[in-house]
């Protein structure tokens, strides 16, 4: 006899178990797209991969163009922005500790734009790297010129009992009502190979934004600070429709992986930056054993009794 659907399962570990909530983000959609396996370490064993210098540089440059935005117009230049860096990393570090360990090192070579993973980096050479990447910025956007309608917008909105949900970096909206979706990345611009998954997460946040406010996104930006490129589409509804069929038929092949344990990873050329290699049987690894609510928390993270962070 088959299962119940996962979107009205229940807890069970305690007499105040309640339903689960079917949830879904751009990232782990991808996750599960590039290999059900990754989508299991991440949502499932909640194994988090090595701290990155990079990702915590990412996290800072985001932060301080975030701020930017509190300044008057005129105020906005970079140096002001640059100024952000070292306050807004005194804030982010005081949130989580654990990130001064990464630049607390003695200088680790790197090229210039891209810093080495590994703990301990330069503390001058990181910062000299975020400060590197937060005037780029300048030269492809003006924000005196910018009044953005909202900044880390959290987004979510129920298509057929499913939640989407996730974070947008910036929303514009014109005088005329047009919507840009905006989302900085402090990577290189990624080849056409690799193009069609950010250009996935930015069609997921503009079906959000359509199913949740009624308004379709005329543009999604993707503005890439490692190399100075900006990838601009236009989406239109049938291009909406068929990421919502495509996002349906993730999720059930989700909730089959979660009714049946069956998470076989699925080998790639992304393998070579894939964080857990030596858990992967395709690699020689060992999956932990299943944790016994796992099928519950493939499908509502906060199962676990947190709730997931939907950062993207």
């Amino acid at each position: 006899m088959p299962g119940p659907s996962v979107d009205t399962m229940t807890t069970t570990a305690s007499p105040t178990a309640r339903p689960l909530r079917a949830a879904l983000s751009p990232s782990r959609a991808a996750d599960f797209k590039q290999c059900p396996l990754l989508y299991r370490f991440r949502v499932i064993d909640r194994i988090e991969g090595p701290p990155s210098p990079a990702a915590a540089r990412g996290t800072l440059v985001h932060a301080a163009l975030e701020r930017l935005f509190d300044l008057p117009a005129a105020e906005r230049s970079p140096e002001a922005a640059v100024g952000l860096l070292r306050p807004e990393w005194e804030r982010l570090v005081r949130e989580e500790p654990e990130l001064a360990t990464l630049i607390a090192g003695d200088a680790v070579p790197t090229d210039g734009s891209e810093i080495a993973d590994g703990a301990g980096v330069d503390e001058a050479t990181w910062f000299g790297d975020a400060e590197a990447l937060v005037r780029r910025w300048f030269t492809l956007e003006d924000p005196t010129c910018l009044e953005p309608a909202e900044r880390e917008l959290y987004v979510e909105a129920d298509v057929d009992g499913l939640t989407l949900r996730g974070y947008v970096d910036r929303l514009d909206v014109a005088p005329d009502g047009r919507v840009r979706v905006v989302d900085y990345k402090t990577g290189r611009a990624p080849s056409e190979l690799f193009e069609g998954k950010a250009l996935f997460q930015m069609k997921f946040y503009a079906l959000v934004l359509w199913r949740s406010r009624g308004v379709m996104p005329t543009l999604l930006q993707l503005v890439y600070l490692g190399d100075g490129q900006i990838v601009r589409y236009a989406p239109d509804e049938a291009d909406l429709r068929a990421l919502e069929r495509n996002v349906a038929a993730v999720w059930q092949a989700i909730r089959r992986a979660a009714e049946t344990g069956d998470w076989r990873p699925r080998t790639s050329r992304l393998c070579d930056w894939c964080d857990f290699r030596d858990l992967c049987p395709e690699w020689g690894g060992t999956p932990p054993p299943l944790p016994d609510n796992a099928r519950a928390l493939a499908v509502d993270p906060s199962a676990a009794g947190e709730p997931e962070v939907a950062q993207d």
